[in-house]
């Protein structure tokens, strides 16, 4: 894929739909940054994302809600019927919304994922869009991305599988990728590895001990509570504008504050902000 995208090679023996995969793959991604915001997803970005990333490969099916049956390979799994699709993914939006913010991040982004999936709105490309909204869930939350890689594709369909009755699996599945991707970045960086599985699962759990406590920059975070305290009703990207910070780092301490009960968000998604307590 590094060839096709950064150099602009096509690979020798490989069908034309792979090319048209990796460069689509590249220009969703690059929207992708662009929808890390305090905004919710709207079902318009998740249209969006499936165009650019199926446009060349199939036209009229690309960022359309599917018009026909479709089936998962290797699932005894019943999608629903085509015309459920619309109400299911504005639902799904809503979801979304509701719940960004109230779950652990990694917990969010598996669930997000395996909705989706269950639903299966496109005639194809679902798995690449579900993985695709999955990290833009982990980065909104600033997190990095979970990278499934080939040696891992029966684990993770299996557990992705099984979600419907119990998430759990799927959810330490994709907790694990987490880590591991964590992993590979700091190795890539030359910088000693701070976080492993079991440091993980206590996040996903809910419990924020003094490993994660000691990882917070006390500075940043009373910035953070100082423009609060000052501007009731401040917003994530207003927060990140006044102290020079980006939107991810800022979004990792409200999150801490919130959990320590300093502060609240009120009013709805698109217009609320956040108080002190």
């Amino acid at each position: 894929m590094k060839v096709v995208i950064e150099d602009g090679l096509t690979i020798g023996g490989k069908p034309l739909k792979d090319v048209y995969e990796a460069t689509g793959h590249a220009k969703a991604y690059d929207f992708l940054y662009k929808l890390t915001k305090d905004e919710p997803v709207a079902e318009d970005d998740i249209l969006k994302i499936h165009r650019l990333f199926y446009g060349q490969i199939d036209k009229d099916n690309a960022g359309v809600w599917r018009k026909v049956r479709v089936f998962i390979s290797g699932s005894h799994r019943v999608l629903p019927a085509p015309e459920k699709v619309p109400v299911l993914m504005t639902e799904f939006v809503r979801w979304m919304a509701a719940n960004e913010g109230r779950l652990h991040p990694v917990e969010f982004a598996a669930l997000v994922h395996q909705k989706f999936v269950y639903i299966h709105p496109f005639v194809d490309g679902n798995g690449r869009v579900a993985r695709l909204l999955m990290d833009l869930a982990l980065l909104r939350a600033g997190w990095s991305l979970a990278i499934i890689p080939p040696i891992c594709r029966h684990e993770y369909i299996a557990t992705l599988d099984k979600a419907g009755r119990t998430p759990a699996p799927f959810v330490r599945f994709i907790r694990d990728r987490v880590c591991e991707t964590q992993k590979e970045l700091l190795r890539l960086m030359g910088q000693s590895i701070a976080l492993d599985n079991e440091d993980a699962g206590d996040r996903v759990n809910g419990r924020l001990d003094d490993r994660v406590n000691d990882r917070v920059n006390d500075g940043i975070a009373k910035n953070i509570l100082d423009t609060i305290v000052q501007r009731p009703g401040v917003r994530t990207n207003e927060i990140a504008t006044h102290i020079g910070k980006s939107i991810p780092t800022v979004s990792r301490h409200i999150k801490i504050l919130k959990d320590s009960g300093k502060i609240e968000f009120r009013g709805a998604p698109k217009n609320g902000g956040y108080f002190a307590i």
